[in-house]
């Protein structure tokens, strides 16, 4: 039997889809959070919105920290929770709003691999890109290290979304924000031997205008693109097995090594914040301690 908190759940849901302009990825974390306090709260006997209570929420969280819960899981369930009582406190199903009340856990922010420039360097420069699946893994490739966009950015790029005169790419990312990237002279030469020869010959009647496809002609899934990196890389050899995003990562490393200041690599990856993109300046930092440690005569540095 559904009982008060479950149906305010699904109306939090509703709320999300028609006035919050989520993701779809973040609604199905939300949901599926707040469904485990939901299931935490029945056992303590609570079912009603009214029962919520900061209390309540710091011994859930508590909880969820016993069972091993990582930090970004606990950071992401605390603002579930936050939005989840504002809700039902604008709703007036809740007196106050309790999570008001409630401390963010820090998230640990392990740096990323990268690549080295010299492993980038060899990495494109030594694909095989014979056919056309070659010439599409070598566009895919230098286009996610050229630019630092996501996969699921890359997956979703129409042809018309390039411009070749200007050098830009127009990029749909998340919360539906558009931005225009710059594209490198070897990306957009990769593109273009793509477009000239590889992909007439995987087009279909059904593959539309999407600038990536498949090997059956649909649009390039992100699951694919995923392969295709881990498998280029490993063709190669004697580097990090990277996913897409370590190439976001290793572009962004890269940007700011050659002097880019942050403010253009957060427009460059659509970073919302610019706290998120600063992670990289810890990423350049690790580096050149590595230099000095690795060059100075007195280059120790404490732990």
């Amino acid at each position: 039997m559904t009982n008060a908190l479950e149906e305010a759940i699904s109306d939090f849901g509703r709320h999300l889809r028609a006035e919050r302009d989520v993701s779809p990825h973040t609604m199905r974390a939300y949901l599926g959070d707040l469904r485990a306090l939901v299931a935490y709260a029945a056992g303590v006997g609570v079912t009603e919105p009214a029962g919520i209570d900061v209390s309540l929420l710091r011994a859930w969280l508590a909880h969820q920290h016993a069972l091993g819960r990582s930090r970004a899981t606990l950071a992401r369930r605390t603002a579930a929770a936050r939005a989840f009582t504002r809700h039902l406190h604008r709703r007036g199903l809740l007196q106050d709003d309790p999570g008001l009340l409630l401390g963010t856990p820090k998230r640990h922010r392990d740096l990323p691999d990268v690549l080295s420039q010299d492993d980038a360097a060899r990495l494109l420069d030594k694909m095989d890109v014979q056919g056309p699946v070659g010439l599409r893994d070598l566009a895919v490739l230098e286009l996610l290290y050229g630019t630092g966009v996501r996969v699921s950015e890359l997956c979703g790029l129409d042809i018309d979304d390039l411009d070749t005169g200007r050098g830009t790419v127009r990029v749909h990312g998340k919360g539906n924000r558009e931005r225009i990237v710059p594209v490198g002279e070897p990306a957009a030469r990769a593109i273009q031997d793509w477009l000239r020869a590889g992909r007439p010959e995987l087009a279909t009647e059904n593959s539309g205008p999407a600038l990536f496809l498949g090997t059956r002609g649909g649009r390039l899934h992100p699951t694919s693109a995923r392969r295709i990196v881990h498998a280029r890389i490993a063709e190669v050899g004697d580097m990090p097995d990277l996913s897409p995003h370590g190439l976001r990562h290793s572009a962004a490393t890269h940007l700011l090594e050659g002097g880019a200041d942050l403010r253009s690599v957060q427009e460059i990856l659509g970073h919302a914040s610019l706290q998120t993109t600063q992670i990289y300046t810890h990423v350049s930092a690790e580096r050149l301690k590595q230099v000095h440690r690795q060059a100075h005569p007195r280059g120790t540095h404490p732990a």
